[in-house]
């Protein structure tokens, strides 16, 4: 027990210290608060990715996910932390983050199931954020997406972009999880990617962050 404290508050300090380095380069350089913002995302969820296998009880877990959003919400109130909060649009997708890694670590812990932990953190950590930077930043031949008469909040190229990477990240990751490449790891693949992609696409103001893990683990846990 005191080597999982340990290792929590190591997790919980590198953390601290990765928000600090985002918030100096924030500065100093100049950045959009968008651009800081996916860094952070992108490395935070990143580094909870091998929680199964070090932290054993959901617990330790909640403990971290209450203490960062506690952070997240004293720092935006404060005026604090603008590398994470200085954008136009209004998002909750800040405080969704240790809501959903949380979640998804105890449905994964209850289930005695890494993967279905693992993959969704990895597609939440990688295509989000190339999905956003592409769909803000690049602004020829990349509108809005129309679908039956309703415009999404979502570009075709973010979307697209997305789709794209969160196949590939899941066909590599259930290849080496079923050691074996066979339809079934490639339908499963394509079922992950397209249930992700339209999580992201209708998700709204950040609840991405939400709606992403989660639709990768009811495909995971009805079809894996």
């Amino acid at each position: 027990m005191g080597n999982i404290v340990v290792l929590s508050f190591v997790y919980l300090v590198g953390i601290v210290l990765l928000l600090a380095f985002n918030e100096l380069n924030y500065r100093r350089l100049n950045l959009k608060g968008e651009f800081t913002r996916k860094f952070a995302h992108f490395m935070a969820t990143l580094a909870v990715v091998p929680f199964p296998y070090i932290i054993p009880s959901h617990w330790y877990v909640l403990v971290l996910a209450i203490l960062f959003f506690l952070a997240l919400f004293i720092t935006q109130h404060s005026k604090q932390l603008k590398s994470i909060h200085d954008i136009e649009r209004k998002s909750i997708g800040s405080y969704l983050l240790p809501l959903s890694i949380y979640v998804t670590f105890l449905i994964a812990n209850l289930l005695d199931n890494k993967f279905i932990y693992i993959l969704p953190m990895l597609i939440l950590a990688i295509c989000d954020p190339i999905a956003a930077i592409l769909g803000i930043n690049i602004k020829n031949y990349n509108g809005r997406i129309v679908l039956f008469g309703h415009k999404f909040n979502k570009t075709w190229l973010g979307s697209g972009s997305f789709l794209v990477t969160s196949f590939v990240i899941s066909l590599i990751a259930l290849y080496f999880h079923r050691h074996v490449f066979d339809m079934k790891t490639f339908l499963l693949a394509i079922s992950v990617a397209v249930a992700t992609t339209v999580g992201e696409l209708i998700s709204w103001r950040g609840s991405d962050n939400l709606t992403i893990p989660l639709s990768a683990v009811v495909i995971l846990v009805l079809f894996l």
